[in-house]
């Protein structure tokens, strides 16, 4: 049996009883208003009296609303005001969040978030790096900040700090333009992250710094007889060094994409190999008969298996070359008395050695170019650059035009003399 609506004393509200729950020593009742809305009867519900309302509040609501329709603004009916209070809540909530998301500092969201994910997803070297960049260069600087309140004035502040020697924790220590461009990109990548995120909605301020131009060009490269030299001591110490390095020196190859080398990668017949997810993508590296021979002399393992692993067992691939690659180029004195690093002998010096060559022999740049993986010719351009043997062809032409030129003007000049 439907429970019995009871009259108020208020027109237009009326309640009813609950059958079996209590507000108090009362049953608990449920409140409405009825009105005429564009000439019919309308009824709407309001709530329980133990949610505090009453006949009196029943009735104010009621009155709000018809003084509404007198007027003809605000909201008419119980489910409009309802609709706009809802909305309005929505909005208020809205605002706060972005109120929330504008007071993020860019330490909070980089020690939170960032870094966390960094820890995840890239090298423990990389992670390591960059949790070090920010701690020491970005946190007492930026790291109280909100995103929207850092400017370009705060990252050239940075930058000249940096470069002055007066920054951070290094005091009257300069750094170099690579550090400096370093933490300048990690301060993008955490802005275009916080982008990305809807933490931020702005440009990255880096945008409107001048960063500084690096000459990363490595001027070093090994001579025939150097590269033996260098092979025939690494396969004294380490035979996997050894063919490590051939295969850089032979291919062109970086470190990393030979570290990331499966045997499925080996194509015996064909003489090639899949270097894949590299730089500038996947391509195919052609072995020499040297490298072909390295490789069939290793003990093949599953297709799935790498062919360089690290040592005793461990997961995944190398981080970098074995420090006897290091001593080995100490032993040989390549470096001794050299301080400018582009002219030192690394492991990536075997990749510059090979492109170095390929060109002098070939003067082909497009070939050079897809040897070393390059997207662009850019990189590939200071080969064609620095090419010692070309430089001497140009400078022996050029020798030729004026000898043969000078002879010609002293012929000239006997032939007016005598006439």
């Amino acid at each position: 049996m439907a429970a019995k609506w009871i009259k108020t004393t208020f027109p237009g509200v009326r309640f009813r009883e609950h059958p079996t729950r209590k507000n108090g020593v009362k049953r608990d009742q449920y409140f409405t208003i009825r009105y005429k809305l564009a000439g019919k009867d309308k009824e709407e519900g309001l709530g329980w009296a133990s949610q505090n309302w009453t006949a009196a509040k029943a009735y104010e609501r009621l009155t709000e609303l018809k003084e509404n329709r007198k007027t003809g603004e605000g909201p008419q009916t119980l489910a409009e005001k309802r609709e706009i209070s809802g909305k309005r809540k929505e909005a208020d909530k809205q605002a706060q969040t972005l109120a929330e998301k504008e007071n993020v500092t860019f330490g909070d969201f980089m020690t939170k978030t960032y870094l966390p994910q960094c820890k995840l997803d890239k090298k423990t070297k990389t992670y390591d790096i960059e949790e070090m960049l920010y701690r020491v260069h970005l946190a007492d600087t930026i790291g109280a900040l909100p995103f929207s309140e850092i400017s370009p004035f705060h990252i050239e502040r940075i930058k000249k700090d940096m470069a002055e020697k007066k920054h951070g924790k290094l005091k009257n220590r300069r750094l170099s333009d690579r550090t400096i461009q370093y933490i300048l990109q990690l301060t993008r990548q955490v802005f275009h992250t916080a982008r990305k995120l809807g933490i931020y909605a702005g440009e990255s301020p880096t945008n409107a710094v001048k960063w500084p131009k690096l000459d990363n060009m490595k001027l070093r490269y090994l001579s025939v007889t150097e590269a033996e030299t260098l092979l025939a001591a690494l396969a004294a110490k380490s035979q996997n060094l050894h063919d490590l390095s051939l295969l850089s020196l032979h291919c062109g190859l970086r470190f990393g994409e030979i570290a990331k080398l499966k045997w499925s990668c080996v194509n015996s017949e064909a003489g090639t190999l899949a270097i894949l997810n590299a730089k500038a993508g996947s391509r195919t590296a052609y072995l020499t008969e040297k490298a072909r021979a390295m490789l069939k002399s290793r003990k093949q393992g599953r297709p799935d298996e790498l062919i360089f692993p690290k040592r005793s067992g461990k997961d995944g691939a190398m981080d970098q070359a074995s420090k006897v690659f290091t001593d080995t180029v100490k032993d040989l004195k390549f470096n001794l008395g050299v301080t400018d690093r582009k002219q030192k002998v690394t492991f990536h010096t075997l990749r510059h050695t090979f492109a170095t060559h390929l060109y002098e022999s070939t003067h082909d740049l497009y070939l050079t170019q897809r040897s070393l993986g390059h997207a662009t010719g850019t990189m590939t351009a200071r080969y064609a650059k620095m090419s010692e043997s070309r430089l001497r062809e140009g400078a022996a032409a050029l020798e030729k035009v004026f000898a043969t030129k000078g002879k010609a003007e002293e012929g000239a000049g006997q032939v007016a003399q005598a006439s």
